[in-house]
């Protein structure tokens, strides 16, 4: 998975569950707890995430996360382009099943 998947797959998950823990991003990504960790700041950095703690929680460790417009935006972009890439892949695969059709067709005669 590259960077921009990733991105876009947090940011996903962000847009539905704004209340997940770090821990429960990574294990639904599949990656560490420390990579998310690290992808959360740069989504920060960039202002498409806003950050922020449950100020009444006795358990400050809690946060919530915020698409800001940017993030909507950059989501939205992102989306778009895995759908293309996705596409083209599936268009790439049909194709070789063609020609592997054709090919066995050939070894049959």
């Amino acid at each position: 998975m590259n960077n921009k998947d990733e991105h876009f797959y947090l940011l996903r998950k962000i847009k539905g569950h704004p209340d997940s823990s770090q821990r429960d991003l990574a294990k639904e990504l599949g990656v560490s707890l420390g990579k998310v960790n690290y992808i959360l700041n740069a989504l920060k950095a960039k202002g498409l995430i806003k950050v922020k703690n449950f100020k009444k929680n006795p358990n400050k460790i809690n946060y919530i996360y915020i698409l800001t417009p940017k993030g909507v935006a950059e989501k939205t972009k992102l989306t778009i382009n895995f759908m293309k890439r996705k596409i083209k892949e599936y268009d790439e695969l049909k194709k070789e099943l063609v020609e592997e059709k054709k090919s066995k067709k050939k070894d049959n005669k």
